[in-house]
């Protein structure tokens, strides 16, 4: 590689003859460089901290096609807004390291060749920016609309910056009947339409299914209908209210998805958190994924009608979230992370009824385990159902316990550590049967993993300060974060205008990813198993439908 003395490198001065040896990043700029891709540079450091590739619009999908083969994961996509063009980032992971795809589009002329092909996870995103930015994506296997649904017309664009934040008044949106879901026919094939509004409190989402007899040939998801504007109305905010608008992205994740803004601004402004900050963060963190992944477990149980389990895991979870009102001030642990710091602290005395309750937790996870171990009718109905085999899970790019319990090991804790992760040492649970029960289990161990992390955390504490001053980071200045979430990898890009107001803000709930497979691990099952399957996978609507 040329070094020019600058951050820019062009990709083209790759030339060794053998491949072997190299790292991944430099192994797939050779492949790019090799394959005539028109890259126009190498930024190294800066979009902390991903690696920055420009690459003409053309290329686009050929870029994909060659880190496809190159073993990279593909996380998410999004678009922007800059006035003068329409910029497009597609973010890929491999051994940890981050890397971004950014191509530029003229507003007059904005189409860009899919990487759908080539990524499966690719498909919603894209039809996400197509109704969003009015950005065409040529050769995309499927371009029906996604997100827009019947709230505005079918050329505008709300996060184009001409489009108001406040929308468009019409006294009533119209009904969306006329989704071309896929039909199936035979005279034995029927359709079942689900949703979008469900029995109890949960929000909207509709599921088509195609059956013969109870066998489910086909489902298919339609999503959006709580659609929020997030990235429209986080135009303009300061860095505490991005903060606030991050943690109600979705409301069981506001700790992850608080974290991962709190970043990915700090790191566009070069901020250093003290490490005690960090290992509060962390402590909030782990807290929010035992507390969830009690609530799964108690409804798994449910929804195969074993109420004893309901009822217990219902119970520790209820005394966790008592215990965050008590210690924290706020059940679901709501603006307690803030741009540069927290604002809360663990004092001795509360961090001893922390270890207390992490023990006591730990003997009653004990107690249901003999007794879930026993109960053959929750065997019957979790062993086999709901099978996501590893290689379908691996194209998907399934994340968290999603993935974990078909073989994909990634855990950004582990694998791309950030403070106080990096201090500590996290073991991922994987399984390989990708049923129900594994799904289950992943969550079992992993709520146990976080009840040592915490442990941990309390016992090794550092001294410090609670935060930092805030200083205004540069106009344009970019940043981008991986936070581990209890669903999975959460992303979040920023971008800063000149009064210390955000530009762009993108957050990527782990259930963007892990949504379509649902999809597929219905094909074959009863359709009286949906229930217990959905669960299984537990995506966030809101998380979604941003």
């Amino acid at each position: 590689m040329r070094d020019n003395g600058d951050e820019t490198t062009t990709i083209r001065t790759f030339h060794p003859e053998s491949v072997d040896h190299l790292a991944p990043f430099d192994r797939l700029c050779l492949r790019l460089g090799s394959e005539e891709i028109q890259a126009r540079s190498i930024k190294p450091s800066s979009l902390p901290p991903a690696r920055l590739i420009e690459i003409e619009a053309a290329d686009w999908g050929k870029a994909a096609s060659i880190a496809q083969a190159e073993g990279w994961r593909w996380a998410g996509v999004f678009a922007e807004d800059r006035g003068a063009d329409l910029t497009v980032n597609a973010c890929l992971e491999r051994q940890g390291v981050y890397l971004m795809f950014r191509a530029y589009l003229a507003p007059e002329k904005a189409n860009l060749p899919s990487q759908a092909p080539y990524y499966w996870a690719a498909d919603r995103s894209e039809r996400h920016i197509q109704d969003l930015f009015g950005i065409r994506f040529e050769d995309h296997p499927d371009p029906r609309r996604w997100i827009r649904h019947q709230a505005w017309g079918e050329h505008s664009h709300p996060l184009r910056k001409d489009f108001r934040a406040d929308g468009q008044a019409i006294e009533e949106t119209p009904p969306d009947h006329d989704y071309p879901f896929l039909k199936a026919h035979g005279a034995s094939v029927y359709e079942i339409p689900v949703g979008p509004v469900h029995a109890g409190i949960i929000e909207p989402g509709h599921f088509r299914f195609q059956a013969v007899g109870e066998t489910v040939l086909h489902l298919e998801e339609r999503l959006g209908y709580v659609h929020k504007g997030i990235e429209k109305i986080a135009e303009g905010r300061d860095p505490l209210g991005l903060a606030r608008l991050a943690g109600r992205v979705s409301g069981d994740t506001t700790v992850g998805h608080a974290w991962a803004a709190c970043m990915a601004m700090e790191r566009a402004g070069g901020i250093e958190i003290p490490l005690r900050t960090a290992y509060l963060r962390g402590l909030l963190a782990e807290r929010e994924r035992v507390i969830n992944h009690l609530w799964d477990l108690g409804s798994l149980c449910n929804d195969v009608g074993f109420a004893f389990g309901y009822y217990q895991f219902g119970r520790l979870r209820e005394q966790w979230l008592r215990e965050n009102q008590a210690e924290f001030g706020h059940r679901l642990l709501m603006d307690r992370i803030v741009p540069g710091g927290v604002t809360i602290d663990v004092p001795p005395e509360a961090a001893e009824r922390m270890r207390h309750s992490v023990a006591i937790l730990r003997r009653e996870l004990d107690e249901l385990l003999t007794i879930l171990d026993a109960n053959s009718s929750l065997e019957d109905r979790f062993l086999g159902a709901g099978c996501l085999s590893p290689e379908l899970a691996s194209a998907l790019g399934a994340l968290g316990f999603v993935g974990r319990a078909s073989g994909q090991s990634f855990d950004a804790r582990r694998d791309a550590p950030y403070s106080p992760y990096d201090r500590l040492q996290v073991r991922v649970p994987v399984e390989s049967q990708g049923d129900v029960a594994s799904r289950f289990w992943t969550r079992y161990k992993e709520l146990r993993i976080s009840l040592r992390l915490i442990r941990e955390m309390l016992d090794g504490m550092p001294e410090g300060e609670l935060s930092v001053p805030w200083y205004t980071p540069a106009e344009g200045a970019e940043g981008l974060a991986a936070v581990e979430g209890w669903r999975g990898e959460i992303l979040c890009f920023v971008r800063f205008r000149a009064d210390n107001k955000i530009c762009r803000y993108w957050p990527r709930d782990p259930s963007v990813i892990n949504w379509p497979a649902l999809e597929k691990l219905m094909i074959g099952n009863i359709v009286p198993d949906f229930p217990v399957c959905n669960k299984s996978v537990n995506g966030s609507y809101s998380g979604h439908d941003l």
